[in-house]
């Protein structure tokens, strides 16, 4: 596959390719909009730093327990279950993840428009922004299985043809995390650098990679001296509590061994000035669900705000 001169990004190469510096901002609005908006500029230098905040007890337990309650509904619905949306264990019918959430869920759809966290959007990415992707990331106890570090951006990049780094993925976990049931551990400063990838990228790669990833999984050498570098971190907290991370940022978790289940919504933002384009692997584009394609234009916020940040 010969490389497209539109591609700052070069991945899924023949063979290994040293890692560089990413070529975009990592906050993007003006020191104007950097000031107009909910997240301090303390948080703003932290996630300029590190790729990624934490806020606990974002969503308050009543609104965490209907989210709850829908995700129980869903094991139970068989027109979900048999949806190409849905994901399943390797070897299992147990569920690992149904995208597409906010198109099935009007609860999900309102919080996509919450007006903070469009305006916490809007200062991280210096425009309006739709939804790229969205899900609801299911871990169950003893048998959860885990997720190889990738940067989304990659896959994204490859799979997609996102042209930029200027997306924004929240997590909002819908049961406590610890540190025995698999939460997501993320590599702080890791999303400053672009790892290339190895390996040519089937057709329908995602009919695989989304129960288990093996292209578009950085190398050792490349992991380990980010890991040495930076550090791991993995962030514990009450159901309700908001990972906000961009998309570079490096970032895995392990399996589930313990008796208690992990879930979180998961939800990206893109810019509307980074509209996807062919993918660059040179494949067709993914389904729409895993790379939105139609329904670009921008959000906008309810009149009210339902969903109160307490922490």
């Amino acid at each position: 596959m010969e490389t497209r001169t539109d591609d700052f990004y070069p991945t899924r190469l023949e063979r290994p390719t040293p890692s560089f510096e990413r070529k975009d901002p990592v906050v993007h609005s003006t020191d104007e909009d950097r000031r107009d908006g909910p997240l301090s500029e303390a948080e703003l230098a932290q996630y300029e730093r590190d790729g990624f905040l934490v806020f606990n007890n974002f969503l308050d337990p009543a609104t965490v327990r209907q989210f709850r309650d829908d995700l129980s509904a869903y094991e139970d619905d068989d027109r979900i279950l048999r949806s190409e949306g849905t994901i399943t264990e390797p070897g299992k019918q147990e569920i690992r993840s149904i995208f597409g959430i906010h198109e099935l869920s009007d609860r999900f759809d309102r919080l996509t428009r919450d007006p903070k966290i469009l305006a916490m959007v809007r200062q991280l990415l210096g425009s309006d922004a739709y939804i790229h992707q969205s899900r609801i990331n299911f871990k169950p106890g003893f048998h959860g299985k885990g997720f190889d570090w990738h940067s989304d951006f990659e896959t994204w990049h490859a799979e997609d043809g996102m042209p930029r780094m200027r997306a924004v993925s929240f997590s909002i976990a819908l049961t406590d995390n610890t540190p025995f049931n698999g939460p997501l551990m993320l590599i702080p400063g890791s999303h400053k650098r672009f790892v290339p990838c190895v390996g040519r990228t089937p057709e329908d790669n995602y009919q695989s990679s989304l129960k288990k990833q093996e292209l578009g999984v950085p190398n050792d050498q490349d992991l380990a001296r980010l890991a040495d570098e930076h550090g791991i971190k993995a962030p514990t907290g009450p159901a309700g509590s908001l990972i906000i991370f961009e998309c570079n940022t490096l970032h895995a978790s392990n399996a589930n061994m313990s008796p208690w289940p992990r879930s979180n919504l998961f939800f990206v933002y893109n810019s509307v000035e980074n509209q996807l384009e062919a993918p660059f692997c040179g494949n067709k584009p993914r389904p729409e669900f895993l790379g939105n394609r139609t329904n670009t234009e921008a959000l906008t916020p309810f009149e009210r705000n339902h969903f109160q940040r307490t922490g």
